[in-house]
């Protein structure tokens, strides 16, 4: 008997249809029917509003008792019991409206109540409103389970961008019933969810994540396969995997970096001089230009490696490199003190003035001698 319950809802469904239309035969045959299949309180009430009014008690959007003339046909929930010892399950006008709006629905996008350029975070607040108002467990209405379907269908296909570009350049869904008279919607007209409504739901609600098989909806609830756990767990050890590659590929540039860098000291070969003191290279002994009389600083070798005209070539730079420096220095001083007889001068600050008058000039100095040595030379 129970496994008669699908189809006995199926002929309700077909029974509230011929209603809409008008065809009251129809109605009564169907009706008929699914009493026959499966009793419920349900069928009894129409069939008797039915019998009684002579007219469409069942509007299509909700199923109505019979009345009096004088209480203008108050709607009011109507009992879905079994029959079978079964807790009484009732729906309301509100949730069966909500079954018939979702089922004359077009498109995706007049299933979620949004437009074609809504974004992701509206999509998202769409389907949470939609799917806990329509999930089977909350909603007994007939047909919620295939609204339930339809709208995590929806939410799928149009959150996955590729998806969404074919969905948009085809058109709309099909809401008739499939050739073999499921009464269902066609759901997979080249836009198939790559996860099931009870996956995509539970990722929303229940921190669950897809499993490779679908879960079926039983009386109401979700059943998952009995593998999902271990599953889950070896794609979690995968992705551990995975990441720990990635990091090291990320950090590769930058041990590269670092080992172009060490090798490109050790490549430079240290000057044989300096024109300061270098404990750390060994260039501490000092000596000077036979020219210019500058000072440098060598190391204990050097006196055995350069002589004659190798020597010649190493004061030459070194008295290159003394003059460049002091010409430096000394633009540097020139700069200073012309900087701070200005400001004296326009803050008419005497300590100013007095600090630059103050300044030694070292470098300009021996630039002077220097420039004089070249000149006797």
């Amino acid at each position: 008997m129970e496994g008669n319950r699908d189809e006995a809802e199926k002929c309700m469904l077909i029974a509230r249809k011929a209603l809409e239309a008008g065809d009251k035969e129809k109605a009564l045959k169907f009706l008929n029917k699914a009493e026959k299949l499966y009793p419920t309180d349900k069928a009894k009430v129409l069939l008797d509003a039915l019998t009684r009014n002579g007219n469409s008690a069942g509007s299509g959007a909700s199923c109505r008792k019979p009345t009096d003339s004088t209480d203008g046909g108050k709607s009011e929930k109507e009992s879905n019991s079994s029959g079978a010892g079964e807790t009484a399950k009732s729906f309301t006008k509100d949730q069966v409206e909500g079954v018939q709006r979702i089922k004359k629905c077009k498109d995706y996008y007049e299933v979620l109540s949004v437009t074609k350029e809504a974004n992701e975070e509206e999509l998202k607040k769409a389907y949470r409103k939609l799917a806990l108002k329509f999930h089977p467990d909350k909603n007994h209405a007939p047909g919620a389970t295939d609204a339930f379907k339809k709208i995590g269908n929806a939410y799928a296909v149009l959150s996955n961008s590729e998806k969404r570009k074919q969905y948009d350049l085809t058109g709309g869904e099909d809401t008739t019933c499939s050739p073999q008279g499921r009464g269902g919607f066609d759901f997979h007209r080249g836009f198939e969810a790559d996860v099931t409504p009870e996956d995509l739901f539970n990722m929303f609600f229940g921190g669950g994540f897809p499993s490779n098989s679908a879960s079926t909806f039983t009386n109401g609830r979700a059943r998952y396969s009995p593998q999902y756990q271990n599953q889950t767990r070896r794609e979690r050890q995968e992705d551990r995997a995975d990441g720990g590659f990635s990091m090291f590929v990320q950090l590769m540039p930058i041990v590269l970096l670092i080992l172009v860098s060490v090798l490109s000291q050790l490549m430079v070969s240290t000057p044989p001089y300096s024109l300061y003191p270098r404990p750390a290279t060994g260039q501490t002994i000092k000596r000077q230009t036979e020219n210019l009389v500058v000072d440098y600083y060598v190391s204990k070798d050097f006196r055995s490696e350069y002589k004659g005209t190798a020597l010649q070539k190493i004061e030459k730079g070194v008295e290159e490199d003394y003059v460049s420096t002091i010409r430096n220095n000394c633009w540097k001083e020139r700069q200073t003190k012309t900087d701070l007889l200005y400001a004296a001068k326009v803050y008419r600050d005497e300590r100013l003035r007095r600090k630059a008058d103050m300044m030694t000039m070292d470098n300009c100095k021996e630039l002077d001698r220097l420039n004089d040595l070249f000149r006797g030379g």
